[in-house]
């Protein structure tokens, strides 16, 4: 096999239905997987005729309510069921059912019989959807009970650490066709990286269906290969990663593998979702990843893991991108200079901040990243938030002020307008009225001079931006700082420019970068 088959997972009520999310897709995939206990009980009579009707290998499932599917009538029905789909096989094998999903404690010698006699192959699966599974190794070697099965393990991780086992033990199956994935968010990167497991089909879903169900740790047959150029990827392929949590729409692995595919690099960019940092760094420690970009909620409880940080990091306490180098981890913060560079365009060449009063909301590592750059610019600045210690350790730092952020703090709000950084998640995954949940500043009520950078870039606009701009305000989303970022930490990670415009800010930043990984590179670390 030379690589992963693309299987995309027919989730229609109707035959009709599935034939025309094959045609959809069918330059995209490999094989396709017929999930005859999701159609209607009327059309499940007729599932035999669906090879005829495609030109792509197909897998015959009815997979049982207790492994996650939703067939429930019974084992003597789903029996019957599976014999009428392949009774009467035609001579042509390529209008047949290619594969035949089996659970392993599903034993019918005639029907199995059949299968093998029809030239039949039979995926032999073990399902675990409530916790992981051990010794994948030993267990695919025991539902090969005639040695021509295909093992299948599909489980559910308790964490990270569960997958990162999954790697250590499938990369050491390697002398016969198997399949093994893990579910959820944490299981992502096995179903992204199933040429290292050496697993035989990687599971893709209909667009549609990834809607409905809101499981953003699936992925459809157009996002495999536009955002992970799945078919480039092989041993040799090297690997970026992004790790956060919830990182349920990460923009990164778009923007890297777009630039790898421009750069003709052989390289892939993934998110690995953890609750823990110190699971996202032993997971790249086992897959061999050398470059993290670390988002929230880990930008400054990954300093423990360092064992050099750059003179930004050490100074802001946060740090959002890290490689390793000679097993070491070392730490950068590309977020400054991605902020610096946004607002200076926001601005525009005639406005001067120098002496302006600001305000900063929230004391996160956007916060603090903020905060570096404005005292850099010599603003006037005032640090709002919830909780009283966080804003005034970052005050103290650089001299500012700051303030509890309540609807009590609305007339130093209102002193320190000329900018207002809105640097909290709030409001992130929301586009609706402005409310308490979801507007940090509701209190407050915009007056039509004030400048607004709200650093969200899951949202064109938030809440807070569509309150202030219906006030008069000048209003700027993160999506520029996302975009100078990544830029960065591409030539940070790969020591290749982008390809900044001549006229781009940025390019100071890139000399920056440039001086910066010369002197690690000799040195071998930064500040310890």
């Amino acid at each position: 096999m030379n690589g992963p088959l693309v299987c995309l997972t027919l989730t229609g009520r109707t035959l009709e239905e599935d034939l025309s999310l094959v045609k959809k897709y069918e330059k995209l995939i490999d094989v396709v997987e017929l999930r005859a206990d999701l159609l209607n009980e009327d059309e499940q009579l007729y599932v035999k005729r669906f090879p005829a009707l495609i030109y792509h290998p197909c897998i015959l499932s009815i997979r049982r309510d207790i492994d996650g599917g939703k067939y429930s009538s019974g084992e003597f029905s789903r029996t019957n069921l599976f014999g009428r789909a392949m009774a009467f096989a035609n001579t042509n094998t390529s209008r047949n059912f290619a594969y035949v999903d089996f659970e392993s404690d599903y034993h019918i010698p005639s029907i199995q019989d059949a299968a093998q006699a029809f030239g039949i192959k039979i995926i032999r699966s073990h399902y675990s959807i409530s916790e992981p599974v051990t010794n994948l190794r030993q267990l695919c070697d025991s539902m090969r009970k005639t040695g021509f099965e295909i093992p299948k393990i599909c489980f559910m991780p308790d964490s990270l650490s569960d997958v990162i086992s999954l790697f250590k033990e499938s990369a050491q199956i390697n002398s016969y066709d198997h399949i093994i994935y893990a579910m959820g968010a944490e299981g992502f990167p096995s179903r992204i990286l199933s040429g290292i497991t050496h697993s035989m089909i990687t599971y893709v879903y209909p667009e549609s269906s990834i809607s409905q169900k809101n499981e953003n740790f699936l992925v459809d047959p157009i996002k495999i290969h536009q955002s992970y150029n799945f078919r480039n990827i092989t041993d040799h392929t090297k690997i970026f990663a992004e790790t956060g949590w919830p990182l349920n729409k990460p923009a990164a692995p778009a923007f890297f593998n777009d630039a790898f595919s421009k750069h003709n690099m052989n390289s892939v960019y993934i998110p690995i979702k953890s609750n823990m940092v110190s699971e996202s760094i032993n997971f790249c420690e086992q897959t061999g990843i050398k470059y993290l970009s670390v988002s929230k909620p880990f930008k400054e409880t990954v300093l423990f893991y360092l064992s050099g940080k750059s003179p930004e990091v050490e100074q802001i306490g946060s740090c959002n991108a890290i490689i390793s180098r000679q097993n070491k981890w070392f730490g950068y913060n590309t977020d400054i200079h991605g902020f610096k560079y946004a607002l200076l365009d926001f601005l525009g060449p005639d406005t001067k901040i120098k002496k302006k009063k600001v305000s900063i909301i929230g004391a996160g590592g956007a916060a603090k990243a903020a905060a570096y750059v404005l005292k850099q610019l010599g603003a006037k600045v005032c640090i709002f938030n919830r909780s009283l210690p966080h804003a005034q350790q970052i005050a103290n730092k650089y001299g500012f002020e700051f303030s509890l952020l309540d609807a009590h703090s609305v007339q130093k709000l209102g002193e320190y307008s000329y900018l207002i950084v809105q640097a909290t998640s709030v409001g992130s995954d929301s586009d609706t009225i402005s409310n308490m949940q979801n507007d940090p500043v509701y209190f407050y009520n915009f007056r039509g001079h004030e400048l607004v950078f709200d650093l969200n870039y899951t949202q064109n606009i938030t809440p807070v931006m569509k309150r202030a701009q219906n006030a008069g305000c000048r209003v700027c989303n993160g999506h520029k700082m996302m975009e100078y970022q990544f830029k960065l930490q591409f030539k940070l990670f790969t020591d290749v420019d982008y390809d900044f415009p001549e006229e781009n800010p940025a390019e100071a930043v890139k000399e920056i970068l440039k001086n910066q990984i010369k002197k690690d590179k000799k040195n071998g670390t930064f500040t310890s």
